[in-house]
């Protein structure tokens, strides 16, 4: 298989990547303020690896495109099943852990994909956009949280025993 630098530049890169950041930020914003289980960080890691999957895509070349499609196409699939076992509900606290976690095996399985493919400047300029998410998407969702004066937890919600003793003794 013979792939090919892509013709985008890197500014281009960084647009393409940043608006699908942004999209990723401000659906799981709202979905988080929404009390939903996947917030600003899962949402924008997908996001980023959808991006990243059609640059990846249109950067290859001299292969057969319908092999470089099957390929791309069972990495995509195979890690959502793989991510989809990193995910955990708890009855007794009805809370869900590692929706960021599933999302960020997705993302960073196309990452090294795209970095397998030569494609250096694209894979780096997406491992810093993650990484601005990972680093700064808790701290954004924990901000508005204050502002809009929400208690919830990033990403989970934890219920103390005075909640639950509360729920139960409710009419």
């Amino acid at each position: 298989m013979v792939l090919a630098s892509t013709s985008i530049d890197l500014s281009e890169i960084v647009l393409r990547l940043g608006l699908a950041t942004a999209a990723g930020m401000i659906l799981g914003l709202n979905r988080w303020m929404h009390h939903k289980a996947a917030g600003v960080r899962t949402h924008s890691l997908v996001s980023i690896g959808a991006a990243l999957v059609v640059l990846l895509v249109g950067g290859l070349s001299g292969a057969d495109a319908q092999d470089v499609s099957r390929v791309l196409q069972g990495l995509i699939t195979g890690i959502g099943f793989l991510g989809a076992g990193v995910i955990i509900r708890e009855d007794h606290s009805n809370s869900v852990h590692g929706l960021t976690t599933a999302a960020s095996l997705w993302a960073c399985a196309i990452l090294g994909a795209t970095y397998g493919s030569g494609q250096y400047v694209l894979a780096t300029c997406a491992m810093a956009a993650m990484l601005l998410v990972l680093i700064f998407g808790g701290p954004l969702e924990r901000a508005t949280s204050k502002w809009k004066g929400d208690s919830r937890n990033s990403e989970k919600e934890e219920k103390t025993e005075a909640q639950i003793s509360n729920k139960d003794h409710t009419v």
